[in-house]
Formats: structure tokens, C-alpha cells, sequence
């Protein structure tokens, strides 16, 4: 027992940090990603026996914690289909902002998106779910999952080019 918890606590080292970046990106709160953290490392240790491939544990446990994240959200978030169709920019003007932009500013921007936007951007542009995967495990429609992150791309790129232009 005392051999596990040793374990246990040597993988929390291990992977926290980077579980916790998940949860604060997803919840863009900090209590919220503490908790959820936590609920995360405690069903890991109760599913370790189900790991096939302990070379697997950490995406094995990165999947716990986004879908801790998604049960989380469910209870959180209502999600609408956004309705305002905007016709995108061409690649190059679309894609310009993102090159000035540092992975903080990003970071900081993607917390302060509004939940359903935050959590399918989280979902889609950086976890690589489909938008009918998102649309399953979130009990939406496929639809709202691709609005949602059209509006976040615009949100984001709007945000970042103000800031960039007052800062710049």
C-alpha cells in the first residue's frame, strides 16, 4: 500500500502540471481546474488496472482529464448554435494574427472565451476531436459544434488584433 501511494504520488508529479494546463484551458477557471485535476488523478488511480500499456499512461490519463472536463461542462454549459454566419477571410489575411501572437497572449485569450466557445475551441483546435465527435460526447448538434468554433477563431482573432494594435 505504502509502494502505491509512493507510486501515486510520483506520477502526480510527473503529470500534473501538464493535466492541469488542460483543465485551466478547458474551465478557464482556476478553482474549477484544481478540482477537476483532482477528480481526474483519483479516477486514474482507481482505472489503473484497465491501462493495457504503462509506456500509455499519459495519454491514457490526458483522456481522463479532457473527459472529466466534458462531464464537468455538461453540468455548466449551455450551448446554443450560434447563429450569425460571418464568411471567412482569405487563409493569408485569416492567419496573419497568428503568427505575431505568443503562445501566453494565445493562452490567455482561449481562457477568457466564453465557455461553449472556450471548451469546443479546446476541443476541436487543440485535443483534435472531430466536430461530430464533440457533437456526441456534448449532446449537441454538429452544427452548433462548427459555430461555436467559428465564433471562437473570430473572438480570438478580433482579441488578439486589438490587443496586438493598442500593445503593439
Amino acid at each position: 500500500m505504502k509502494g502505491d501511494a509512493l507510486a501515486q504520488g510520483q506520477l502526480y508529479q510527473l503529470y500534473s502540471k501538464a493535466m492541469f494546463q488542460i483543465c485551466i484551458r478547458m474551465t478557464g477557471n482556476r478553482e474549477q481546474a484544481e478540482d477537476l485535476l483532482q477528480d481526474a488523478f483519483i479516477l486514474a488511480f482507481k482505472k489503473l488496472d484497465q491501462l493495457k500499456e504503462p509506456l500509455q499512461f499519459g495519454g491514457w490519463l490526458r483522456r481522463i482529464v479532457v473527459n472529466e472536463c466534458i462531464r464537468h461542462s455538461k453540468k455548466q454549459i449551455r450551448l446554443e448554435p450560434w447563429e450569425e454566419h460571418l464568411e471567412e477571410r482569405a487563409d493569408e489575411e485569416g492567419m496573419a494574427w497568428w503568427k505575431t501572437v505568443s503562445l501566453d497572449q494565445l493562452h490567455q485569450q482561449i481562457k477568457a472565451l466564453p465557455d461553449g466557445c472556450r471548451e469546443i475551441f479546446n476541443l476541436y483546435a487543440i485535443e483534435d476531436l472531430s466536430h461530430k465527435a464533440i457533437a456526441e460526447q456534448l449532446g449537441i448538434s454538429e452544427s452548433t459544434s462548427k459555430s461555436q468554433y467559428h465564433r471562437a477563431k473570430q473572438l480570438l482573432r478580433t482579441r488578439i488584433s486589438t490587443a496586438i494594435q493598442i500593445h503593439g
